[in-house]
């Protein structure tokens, strides 16, 4: 068999692939479909100091080959995630990596300070929330708010950090090294694009948002392009993530330079997806007779 695990800033996964943050719940949702056992590691829903009650409905909508939504970063809090979700994930041979969200750099570091004290392996910091403070402009659309708000985190942080990076940028290297330089461990990307649709028989946008983030299969182009640039860029290991449905993609995402990777919007298509990419890279290094997965990391160049 060949060799599938991965390291993320001194983190051993047994296999690079985990889910995207916001399409598998905190994991129960899925665990009638999905043998969470064989996953590299569960990223959770996005989890707020408080409990958010998320946009107003309709708030998903289908496109070509993806869709939208403004969910709003819905979620019970970090008390009920807490009592609820970190112990059901327990009972699971995985890692456990929590999205963090929040509306200001407290909100955030409040999230992480009550983590230290919890048996959960990774943090992913969400940076595409609006920050309140700063009139709405997502922190991670700022390079200077970007580092900021990593080396705040990193204070109060006992895990590793990985910083989310959104694609809604001019440069995105230029994202990933304002995250570097605040000290962050890990990058993930790309978090959603922002899109529009418009309802042409009820003449109104198909979202009560307006905007939403898109995802699916039509954004893996981008997404694979964003990863290369970002691994030529900056010496942090990578998650690569959007629009993977296969283990063909998931490998693109990986000869581009990513460590492991995320699958998202899949999930809602086909609820086997990260079991059958984690098969099927398997399948691929046996057939290809590649003893290590980490051969791969990065070979385009």
């Amino acid at each position: 068999m060949s060799r599938m695990n991965v390291k993320l800033a001194g983190v051993e996964l047994k296999n690079p692939v985990m889910t995207a943050s916001g399409t598998f719940g905190s994991g129960s949702e899925y665990s009638e479909f999905v043998d969470l056992n064989k996953l590299g590691a569960v990223v959770t829903k996005g989890v707020a100091n408080v409990p958010w009650p998320g946009n107003p409905t309709p708030r998903v909508t289908e496109t070509a080959s993806g869709m939208l939504n403004a969910i709003g970063l819905q979620n019970p809090g970090i008390d009920v995630f807490c009592e609820r979700d970190i112990p059901f994930l327990k009972k699971y041979d995985t890692k456990i990596i929590v999205n963090v969200c929040g509306r200001s750099t407290k909100d955030y570091c409040e999230v992480v300070e009550r983590l230290g004290n919890e048996p959960v392996d990774m943090l992913e910091i969400n940076v595409s929330c609006p920050n309140v403070k700063e009139g709405g402009i997502a922190f991670g659309q700022n390079p200077k708010a970007l580092e900021d708000i990593t080396k705040e985190v990193k204070k109060y942080a006992k895990q590793s950090v990985i910083m989310k990076l959104s694609p809604n940028v001019t440069d995105i290297t230029e994202m990933a090294k304002a995250a570097e330089a605040g000290g962050a461990d890990v990058l993930s990307l790309i978090n959603t694009l922002t899109g529009m649709k418009i309802d042409i028989n009820r003449r109104t946008f198909a979202l009560a948002n307006k905007t939403g983030g898109m995802s699916g299969p039509a954004v893996k182009p981008v997404a694979v392009r964003m990863v290369y640039q970002v691994a030529n860029a900056v010496s942090l290991p990578i998650i690569g993530m959007g629009g993977i449905a296969t283990a063909e993609d998931a490998l693109e995402f990986i000869m581009a330079g990513a460590t492991a990777v995320s699958v998202g919007t899949a999930n809602f298509f086909n609820p086997y997806a990260t079991e059958e990419i984690v098969d099927g890279i398997q399948a691929f290094l046996e057939k290809q007779n590649v003893a290590d997965i980490n051969e791969l990391i990065g070979v385009v160049k």
